[in-house]
């Protein structure tokens, strides 16, 4: 007859499974989904591989988490700006949102959704939808956002949403690589501030 075991089996102790994460979003923000190697993760979040596997599950899995946790922590700029209460407003939050977390003191440069895309192996291939699948989703919250500022008649009859939308994600997405770069905080505010002039009024 066997023993009962008290708690689940292989659960790993003696770290905390939430500061590992926050850790793992910066390596895969810093080195990309293929560029932060199990080597480099298990480092950043200081603990072993078999830790590593046992509270997160497989790289892919974690990084799935990591994007999640982005989204909602460094990402989350995207979320607020949807509740500005015109169009104008969205589009100039998202872009400034954008610039600020891309280019904070102290942290990687540029976006970890378009770093970690940067996999181009057909191992990073599961990541890869992922992470057009999370663009598309930032995509169609603009876009429905858009369409609603069009019912209120805060963008001109002749707008389209969808057009609109593309227009803002595809900026902001392009911050981030110049932000990756090492293009300056107040260059890509004046770039973005350029793209803005001509939004069309209300």
């Amino acid at each position: 007859m066997g023993t009962k075991q008290n708690g689940p089996i292989g659960r790993p102790r003696g770290f905390d499974a939430d500061e590992a994460l926050e850790r793992a979003v910066l390596a895969f923000w810093e080195h990309g989904y293929e560029g932060a190697s199990t080597a480099i993760l298990t480092d950043a979040m200081g603990i072993s591989t078999t830790s590593m596997y046992a509270a997160f599950g497989n790289k892919k899995e974690l990084f799935r988490k990591a994007l999640e946790r982005y989204t909602a922590g460094p990402g989350g700029y995207l979320a607020q700006a949807l509740e500005e209460p015109t169009a104008l407003g969205v589009a100039t939050a998202i872009l400034a949102g954008t610039i600020r977390s891309t280019t904070r003191p102290a942290h990687p440069q540029g976006c970890m959704g378009v770093q970690g895309a940067l996999a181009a192996s057909d191992a990073g291939r599961e990541v890869r939808e992922l992470l057009i699948a999370w663009r598309n989703d930032s995509h169609s919250s603009v876009r429905e956002r858009f369409q609603r500022a069009l019912d209120e008649g805060d963008l001109p009859a002749e707008s389209d949403p969808a057009l609109l939308a593309r227009y803002v994600t595809t900026l902001s997405f392009g911050i981030a690589v110049q932000a990756a770069s090492g293009v300056c905080r107040d260059e890509l505010q004046a770039m973005a501030d350029a793209a803005l002039r001509n939004w069309p009024p209300a």
